[in-house]
């Protein structure tokens, strides 16, 4: 396998992570309990609300973890967040599609 497959190979990867990371962070954040209508009960995320109420008195401070998530659920991801997420997608997906392109080469 020549040196172009796998470039070929590793961008097409990096596109389908992206996209796919883009996808499922919504698919995630509301599998674990944060909504647009805010934290399901008997979640996760109630569990990590939760904690960090007793952490910090009684409240949730701005800024942290379960706001943050919370936020994102409920206005969905802002544009730096997303460039943020498809590059971490892309990065993971290109790694492994040059990996297994190289691989394949051992493989004939």
């Amino acid at each position: 396998m020549g040196i172009v497959t796998i470039v070929a190979v590793s961008a097409a990867a990096g596109a389908a992570g992206a996209a796919g990371a883009l996808a499922l962070v919504p698919a995630a954040l509301g599998a674990i309990g944060f909504s647009s209508s805010g934290i399901s009960a008997g979640s996760y995320a109630a569990g990590m609300m939760s904690s960090y109420a007793v952490a910090n008195g009684g409240g949730v401070a701005a800024g942290s973890l379960v706001s943050v998530l919370q936020s994102a659920a409920a206005a969905g991801l802002s544009v730096a967040t997303k460039a943020v997420v498809a590059s971490a997608g892309a990065s993971v997906a290109g790694g492994v599609g040059a990996t297994m392109g190289w691989l394949a080469g051992f493989l004939r």
